[in-house]
């Protein structure tokens, strides 16, 4: 092979690759804002997390709140629900899973580990039954002294654990926690 077959081969592989490389830039130029119009927007992202001011909630009572589009309850439980939900045995619940996005998944719906604080007296879960998606009614609505759903029968008990009716599992507890005494961050 002669030294001018050699050079002619070089630029012959030169100019495949540099038009494949543009070729790739130029798909990639075209395609990304496709890509990126598929992610959240601006206003999405911003409610992605929440802080709620629980300063104003007395005792036995509930806020409800909006987050992504669904009502979230935050209740200060008194002593005695506190108690009605400890002294629930886990084989007496039809979900036994805690549904609870701090804790592992699998983990026990024990009512501390349904609870914000390890005292349990801040609940706070996604108001949406597990049913169908409606909204149950709260403070001590029931059999149960919890929420009740009046669309198909649900009743949920103080720890917000389903104890009669079709909904399958408890009321989410979505990532949630205290960033001082009188605030919780959701999300």
């Amino acid at each position: 092979m002669s030294h001018a077959e050699d050079t002619a081969g070089t630029r012959r592989d030169f100019l495949y690759y540099a038009t494949a490389g543009a070729g790739v830039v130029a798909t990639g130029a075209a395609v990304w804002p496709l890509v990126n119009q598929m992610n959240p927007s601006a206003d999405v992202r911003a409610l992605a997390s929440i802080e709620v001011d629980v300063s104003g909630v007395a005792e036995g009572s509930q806020l409800t709140v909006l987050w992504r589009g669904k009502p979230v309850f935050i209740r200060y439980r008194t002593a005695d629900e506190i108690k009605a939900g400890q002294d629930v045995a886990l084989s007496d619940l039809v979900d036994t899973n805690a549904e609870n996005d701090n804790l592992p998944a699998g983990s026990e719906a024990t009512d501390a580990n349904r609870a914000l604080d390890k005292d349990g007296k801040w609940l706070v879960m996604m108001g949406v039954c597990t049913h169908l998606g409606c909204v149950p009614l709260g403070d001590g609505a029931g059999d149960f002294g919890g929420w009740f759903c009046p669309c198909h029968g649900s009743q949920y008990d103080t720890a917000g654990r389903i104890r009669k009716g079709p909904a399958p599992r408890n009321l989410a507890v979505p990532v949630a926690a205290f960033t001082n005494d009188t605030t919780i961050k959701l999300g």
